[in-house]
């Protein structure tokens, strides 16, 4: 078997210490990260984090897009959804799947993750880690080294590559032996267990739901959940209300070429964002839920400018939205 391993990377102490574990028996490994949509907020910002945490490691990686590949997954995962639109089942086989085409043309003997027996309610528990392991068509050849002891013996160990005796025994959601590790391996730079993952934001997964069921699914509409308030004003049409400048910037950027922009004329205020129907009727919604969230909504002498080109601005009088009305409207 090839002496080099493939390391699944997400930035989390865990996906760390697996690779430090398997690093420190003398075998290479190689770090991938995949990306999607979902990983954060601000995809730049993780990036650049990860990169930190495994050059802190000293584990080499690569970043792979695997968002085009997961919109079918997350639209019909074959083992369900977790507490709210999280397929953590299906999205890790999908990663071990890709995970082992890298493998091939890496010349790489196995795989590794940083996965913990009993860490995760639906998808590190011994049921789960079967299914991912025989799914993954990665059988005998998947190492979990923080569990290892715990699990069935892969090929690797069995081999002789890997040590087992070098191998943890790590189960539970306890973090004091993965601290300890930490310490050990001098890591300092690494996500907090909590973070991560948007599908597991109940208001994020509310308003993604919104997206399958009005067959919106896609990345540009998907890139605009993480900004501002959504208001669903017929199947085919939502605004997007900024909260604050960073939501206004957000905005702006994804702003498509049918798009409408609206903002009030010579006062401070939230970007609001049409995108669908673009009719008439539609933009006086968005301009009255604009008013809504604004300063100015008490102004009896508010005018909206809106636009899709700015050099071809339009104005209307907006009547602030009730709240009854707007609630409705909320996703």
């Amino acid at each position: 078997m090839k002496k080099k391993a493939i390391a699944l990377v997400s930035g989390g102490l865990d996906s760390l210490l697996a690779a430090k574990v398997i690093m420190e028996q003398g075998i290479p490994v190689e770090g991938v990260v995949f990306l999607m949509q979902f990983a954060s907020r601000d995809i730049r910002e993780f990036t650049e984090r990860v990169r930190q945490s495994a050059n802190e490691a000293n584990i080499p990686i690569k970043f792979i897009d695997m968002s085009e590949e997961f919109l079918g997954v997350l639209r019909s995962p074959d083992h369900g959804y977790g507490a709210n639109l999280n397929p953590c089942i299906d999205c890790k086989i999908l990663m071990l799947k890709l995970a082992k085409d890298i493998m091939k043309k890496e010349n790489a003997g196995f795989v590794i993750t940083g996965e913990v027996l009993g860490e995760r309610p639906m998808s590190q528990r011994k049921g789960a880690l079967d299914i991912i392991r025989k799914r993954s068509s990665l059988d005998g050849y998947l190492l979990r080294p923080l569990s290892a002891k715990l699990l069935e013996k892969t090929v690797p160990e069995a081999e002789g590559v890997v040590d087992r005796s070098r191998l943890l025994d790590l189960s539970g959601r306890g973090r004091s032996k993965q601290l300890a590790l930490a310490k050990k391996y001098s890591l300092t730079k690494f996500f907090a267990p909590s973070g991560g993952c948007l599908l597991t934001d109940k208001i994020f997964a509310r308003k993604l739901k919104d997206l399958i069921d009005s067959d919106a699914l896609d990345p540009h509409n998907i890139a605009l959940l993480k900004w501002g308030r959504h208001f669903r004003l017929d199947k085919a049409t939502k605004t997007i209300v900024g909260r604050d400048e960073k939501d206004n910037m957000g905005i702006l950027e994804l702003k498509h070429r049918k798009d409408v922009l609206l903002r009030l004329k010579d006062d401070p205020g939230p970007y609001v964002l049409l995108r669908g129907n673009v009719s008439f009727k539609n933009i006086k919604k968005a301009a009255d839920l604009l008013l809504a969230h604004s300063k100015s909504k008490r102004k009896s002498d508010a005018i909206v400018e809106y636009w899709t080109k700015e050099e071809n601005k339009k104005e209307l009088k907006p009547c602030a939205m009730d709240r009854e009305k707007i609630d409705r409207l909320r996703i």
